[in-house]
């Protein structure tokens, strides 16, 4: 716990042996959290870090005075800007929320109701506090607009949430949750599903909102590279225990206890000690695909393309990572690759035969060989069913053995105890649920699994246990992985090929060692100085090099190279053409009007 000089004011947080348990079902209420202690000072951000089940979440929430359903908040002491909140009854705990405190949660989309403007759900709080009224509550909601760097700060309220990328939703968020002009704000990993150029401008806009409104702030986060960029102070948790408290400095470059040494291991980049073989015959042939929504438009190409003449081959026993930033069409050529989204031109060979478009058409053996791993296990996995009867039905729809040995089979594979096979998924953590997300791919015996993002909401501990799976399963059932991600250090884990995606179009692609060699497009070197580093100060040096982007504000040309509004070194060709392809001395693709000696 973090003494306080008697000179000092007393701080704004202050959590004194805090105990939270939770019971499953009749049985014995289990401690959640045990003991736990600091306190925050006024203007100060504390981080909150730790892996997954770690009880940070559960501690930012009864800061709120909440406990999830079949917990309590069973000891302790919770004072938060001068309120007891223990002591608090429910009509007290309405008018603290959203007003003393605000809550930034991680899913902005799935925070907002789809069916109403975001303006009227961001002035709701100061509405519903009586803080402002409506006219003055919208003018400050511009305001806060502006703040967050938001493109067209005067109209965006008129969206609605399906109208806004997820780094626009979160920064909505964060006005929604400042509206009210709260002395204490939680986030909770509100960029952890963003890409790293979208994460960037995220985290400055909060800075800046910390700065300019002056609120106390607890950060939840697995991701100590944010932690060096946000926070002041840290503390440390392991199953609902507190390992280690001190500055953010101290945490992350000398470490005094084994676990958060063991935390900042698995958050440095871990690079592959040999070199990526070159392409054989590829089991997943795409040529020129194109790919998107809306009536056709006279060139037959539809009205809204996301994906724009996409040609990769995915190789037999080889992992193909597809990189980009939000929007770039990673989600969409995945979904197209596994007839969810038909395309509109090009082709697909599978093991040397035509894919169709529509998975309806495909043959038995074209579905049962190349299989969807989603991003969310939550959202794909039915929480009616248990784990056993989830595998069972795959292993029965494929006609493949279905008995229990089966069943424990399959679970061997992801390295998942048989005791969960009765279980429901709510009853399992986010990393036992994305094992079970990748067994039930894994139980109709594919060649081919399509990964959408599997470790994007992980923790870097799972995160790295999942992609160390992956490669064992690769060399153990002689797999092929397609591997969608944001994140460059698990990209360069586990990938052979690399594809690096702009606005639907494949500005680069190489092996993944030839990605540590220059020459690069443009925006692959940004998406490599976008990577977050563990060093305070990373993010003002990045701010002031790069800029922020004003989204919305880029207009690519009609013709040329979509990425110009954005290139540091485009020249007056960008615009007049589409650039073409050349072959660097690494071996990479890359598509540039630029040439090696001018992109080194």
């Amino acid at each position: 716990m973090t003494r306080q000089n008697p000179t000092s004011p007393p701080p704004l947080i202050s959590v004194q042996n805090l105990c939270l348990t939770g019971r499953r079902g009749t049985g014995p209420e289990t401690p959640i959290v045990s003991n736990v202690s600091f306190d925050v000072a006024e203007g100060e951000m504390l981080a909150l870090i730790g892996e997954s089940g770690s009880g940070k979440t559960s501690i930012a929430l009864a800061l709120t005075g909440y406990a999830r359903a079949g917990c309590r908040i069973a000891q302790g002491e919770l004072r938060v800007a001068g309120h007891d909140v223990r002591t608090m009854n429910a009509s007290e705990l309405r008018s603290f929320r959203g007003k003393t405190i605000a809550y930034i949660a991680q899913n902005a989309g799935a925070a907002f109701n789809p069916a109403l403007p975001l303006m009227e759900q961001v002035i709701e709080p100061a509405l519903a506090h009586h803080i402002l009224p409506r006219k003055e509550a919208v003018e400050h909601a511009i305001a806060l607009f502006e703040m967050m760097a938001l493109p067209t700060p005067h109209t965006i309220g008129a969206r609605y949430p399906h109208e806004c990328s997820g780094g626009q939703l979160q920064r909505i968020m964060a006005a929604m949750a400042l509206i009210t002009e709260p002395e204490v704000v939680i986030f909770d990993e509100p960029t952890t599903a963003l890409d790293v150029t979208t994460q960037i401008e995220v985290l400055e806009a909060f800075r800046v909102a910390m700065r300019q409104c002056g609120f106390t702030g607890v950060y939840v986060t697995h991701d100590l590279a944010i932690v060096a960029q946000m926070a002041d102070r840290a503390v440390v948790l392991k199953n609902g225990n507190v390992q280690e408290e001190g500055t953010t400095r101290q945490i992350l470059s000398k470490p005094a206890q084994p676990y958060t040494q063991q935390l900042v291991a698995a958050s440095q980049p871990h690079l592959r000690n040999h070199d990526s073989p070159p392409l054989s015959a590829p089991l997943l042939d795409i040529k020129n695909l194109v790919v998107g929504y809306g009536p056709p438009m006279a060139n037959g190409r539809p009205t809204h393309t996301i994906v724009d003449n996409v040609s990769l081959p995915v190789c037999a026993g080889e992992t193909l990572g597809i990189i980009g930033e939000s929007g770039c069409g990673k989600s969409t050529l995945i979904r197209a690759m596994a007839g969810i989204q038909p395309w509109a031109d090009g082709s697909m060979m599978f093991d040397g035969q035509p894919l169709p478009a529509r998975i309806e058409e495909r043959t038995p053996q074209q579905r049962q060989h190349m299989q969807l791993v989603a991003q969310n296990a939550d959202l794909v996995l039915n929480p009616a069913m248990t784990v056993e009867a989830t595998l069972r039905r795959v292993l029965t729809f494929y006609n493949e053995d279905a008995s229990d040995a089966a069943i424990k089979r399959v679970l061997d594979m992801v390295r998942l105890p048989q005791a969960l096979a009765g279980r429901y998924p709510p009853q399992l953590s986010g990393g036992q649920k994305q094992r079970v997300n990748l067994a039930r791919a894994l139980a109709a015996r594919p060649r081919l699994v399509l990964c959408d993002e599997i470790t994007a909401a992980l923790d870097t501990v799972v995160a790295a246990a999942i992609l160390d799976l992956m490669m064992e399963l690769k060399r153990e059932l002689g797999l092929s992985w397609l591997f969608v991600t944001h994140d460059l250090h698990a990209l360069r884990s586990v990938c052979d090929h690399v594809a690096v995606l702009y606005a639907g179009h494949c500005v680069e692609f190489s092996t993944a060692a030839a990605l540590n060699v220059p020459p690069h497009h443009p925006y692959t070197r940004k998406l490599e100085n976008s990577v977050p580093e563990m060093q305070p100060g990373w993010l003002d040096g990045v701010i002031q090099h790069n800029g922020l982007r004003q989204s919305g504000a880029e207009r690519a040309p009609a013709t040329g190279c979509s990425y110009m509004p954005r290139c540091p070194v485009a020249v007056a060709e960008c615009a007049q053409a589409p650039p073409h392809t050349w072959q660097a001395p690494s071996g990479a693709h890359i598509a540039c009007h630029l040439h090696a000696q001018d992109l080194s």
